[in-house]
């Protein structure tokens, strides 16, 4: 499959500017080391109107009301590029594999004005709505949309070898997500892989995996996500060099044969 075009469709007459329902304290933007400007608060109220709205027609994600939206959804895709929220002018390009509802895609094209997003998804309805969500908020030159598989856009010219960051949240095994983000980064790139709980057993697998791939684990770092909503940890890999050309795998294939 290749890179769809969808639709443009949006909830009508929505006023963005209106106060938000779900109050965001000082207290979570201390947390983060990181405050939002005046439009970048605008836009992510924006995006928690258009996922309710998207939600009416496909399960995109039940997180869009109060601390579920705020902390769980937006503080949670950001915590791990607190350096980058305050260097916002760099021009990352960012590739977010299994993006779902667009986090931590979308949440990033709002936080770093600068970065250029690609987000993949397997789900050609889940695609359209991402498509038209970043429409809507005025990120589609920034923001483009991929519905295919993982293991096609590490294949793909355009793709792999080209970006600064790969990420995947709540994807797969560890493995299976280094297989699939490892190609698409620039030998000075980055793997982000967001995870809940993380131990020895873990680290030592996305490890054996990282050396076939020709990477390394660089560092996991963990938090306690404000409120009390849980540990989350995040695991990043760097490269050795070029990743060897038979990786990814054929569809399929990392997850049902992991490299660990």
């Amino acid at each position: 499959m290749t890179a769809h075009a969808a639709s443009r469709d949006q909830p009508a007459g929505r006023a963005w500017e209106a106060t938000p329902a779900d109050p965001v304290t000082a207290e979570l933007w201390d947390s983060l080391g990181w405050e939002p400007t005046q439009e970048q608060l605008q836009l992510l109220m924006a995006l928690q109107q258009l996922l309710r709205h998207w939600n009416a027609r496909l399960n995109l994600t039940r997180l869009v009301n109060g601390d579920d939206y705020w902390i769980t959804q937006v503080y949670d895709s950001l915590w791990p590029w607190r350096e980058q929220l305050n260097s916002p002018g760099r021009p990352l390009r960012c590739l977010d594999v299994g993006t779902g509802g667009g986090f931590p895609g979308l949440a990033l094209a709002i936080a770093l004005p600068a970065a250029r997003l690609t987000l993949v998804d397997s789900v050609g309805r889940k695609a359209e709505a991402l498509k038209a969500m970043a429409a809507s908020l005025g990120l589609g030159e920034r923001v483009e949309v991929r519905w295919e598989r993982a293991e096609t856009t590490g294949r793909t010219p355009a793709c792999r070898g080209r970006q600064d960051w790969a990420m995947a949240r709540a994807v797969a095994a560890a493995p299976v997500v280094a297989e699939y983000l490892v190609p698409l980064l620039k030998t000075t790139g980055r793997a982000l892989l967001y995870r809940g709980q993380w131990g020895p057993e873990d680290l030592l697998g996305v490890q054996q995996a990282a050396k076939t791939l020709n990477a390394e684990v660089e560092r996991v770092e963990r938090v306690q996500l404000p409120a009390g909503r849980g540990v989350r940890h995040a695991v990043l890999l760097r490269p050795l060099g070029p990743c060897p050309p038979s990786y990814p795998r054929a569809v399929g294939l990392p997850a049902k044969q992991p490299l660990a």
